[in-house]
Order: C-alpha cells, then sequence, then structure tokens
C-alpha cells in the first residue's frame, strides 16, 4: 500500500508522533544542560551529607584594656572575667596579652599587662597559656593592651532561597532543599565548633583502676560496680 492510500489521517499523525518525538530530545538535552551546569566540577551531590556542609572559620576573640598606673580597675576585671568565661567554652587555645609600645607610659603598661595575666591566671586560666608581648603603638599615647585569644565559628548553609516541585520523583533524588535546615540548626546549636575539627584532650586513664578490673575479669568475678542498696526498694518500701 502507497502512502497516497493511508489518506491524510496518517500523515498527521505521522507529523505529530515526529514532533513529539524531537521535542523529547530536545527536552533531555536542556535537562542535562542544566544538571551540568549545576556540578561541572564532579558528581551530582546525592546525599544532603553531600550537598549541605558546615564550614569552621577562625576569629580573634579581643578585648581592649586602658592602660592604667594602678593597675586594673573594677570594670576592667569584669571585662576579664567575662572573657575568661568564654575562652573556657571554647578550645582553650593560648591566650595572648599584647602590651603596647613606644605610646602610652610604659610603667602603667607594664602594670596592666601584668595584672591582666595575673588575674586570669588567678580565675582558672593555666600559667602556660597566658604569654604577654609587645606591639608597636606607633606613638599613640592613648593605644590599649589588647587580650585576644583565637576562636572558632560554626557557619552553616542558607536555607529557604529556592524550593523544587515535590511531586517531580522521577528521577528517584532527595529535594536540594533536604538537610539543609538540619544542618543549619547544627551549626548555630554547636557548643564548640573546633571540636569540628578535632577530637578534645582527654585525661590520662586510672592505671589503678584499671589494674583492679583486669584483676577481677582474669580471675572471672564481676567487674561492675555493686548495686546501690536504695535504688532495689520498691513501692511498699518508699517511706519506711
Amino acid at each position: 500500500m502507497s502512502s497516497s492510500d493511508r489518506g491524510p489521517n496518517w500523515s498527521l499523525t505521522a507529523m505529530r508522533t515526529s514532533l513529539i518525538t524531537g521535542l523529547s530530545v530536545v527536552a533531555l538535552c536542556v535537562a542535562s544542560a542544566a544538571r551540568a551546569e549545576k556540578a561541572p566540577d564532579g558528581p551530582w551531590p546525592i546525599t544532603p551529607t553531600e550537598r549541605y556542609g558546615i564550614e569552621v572559620k577562625s576569629a580573634p576573640d579581643e578585648i581592649l584594656l586602658a592602660a592604667h598606673a594602678s593597675g586594673l580597675s573594677p570594670a576592667q576585671m569584669d571585662a576579664l572575667r567575662d572573657f575568661m568565661w568564654r575562652w573556657m567554652n571554647t578550645d582553650r587555645g593560648a591566650i595572648t596579652v599584647h602590651a603596647p609600645e613606644h605610646g602610652p607610659d610604659q610603667g602603667g603598661v607594664y602594670r596592666t599587662a601584668s595584672a591582666a595575666r595575673d588575674f586570669l591566671i588567678d580565675q582558672g586560666v593555666p600559667a602556660s597559656a597566658v604569654q604577654i608581648v609587645g606591639y608597636d603603638a606607633a606613638g599613640d599615647a592613648r593605644a590599649p593592651v589588647r587580650v585576644e585569644f583565637t576562636r572558632f565559628l560554626a557557619i552553616g548553609p542558607e536555607c529557604g532561597r529556592s524550593w523544587s516541585n515535590l511531586t517531580d520523583t522521577r528521577s528517584n533524588a532527595a529535594y536540594p532543599e533536604f538537610g539543609c535546615a538540619v544542618t543549619a540548626n547544627i551549626a548555630a546549636q554547636i557548643a564548640d565548633p573546633a571540636d569540628l575539627l578535632h577530637p578534645r584532650a582527654t585525661d590520662a586513664p586510672d592505671i589503678q583502676r584499671r589494674e583492679f578490673v583486669l584483676g577481677k575479669y582474669s580471675q572471672g568475678q564481676l567487674t561492675s560496680t555493686l548495686p546501690d542498696p536504695q535504688a532495689q526498694t520498691g513501692l511498699a518500701g518508699i517511706g519506711q
């Protein structure tokens, strides 16, 4: 049968089929190009932990103290006390007292810088963690004594900028926004962002306790602590 015998309806159907096929190919090409533009440097992230992360940056925590011939004032002591508590809640790195040179009266600078170091040590900061160094004040008679340490900041992702079609499940992939809020909340709630960089230092083990427990273990004895008798009281014994 020739094409003339099939009639005009067959020709129209063939044209529609070709047009739909062509549009499908174009759509796939556009989608592939868009996907490649979003992830040009590597594979497309699959899980939320690959797509979102927490960036840890360092920033100085600093207070400025005016040099006094009599040492620290009560207001400066309060500022140092708050400073010390911020240091206690961080990685507890080195604290540096910067004393100005070629500026204010050196007697007042020495007394203020020394008093600041002694005050921090009295408040519980180890002496090895506090040092005094000089810096050039370039003739500024009002140059302060700067007390600082380096703290870390956790910076999470910015969420809610865009939303995808939640009904589009053809790719069976996680939505682009999935996991963003969780990661941002962790960054906002973490007490010490330095924990994301390295583990905290631990105390030395108790050698005597370890030998005592291992001795019991080698003899086949119970190594756990004995139960508290007060915890064994039933409801009938309460109040007696």
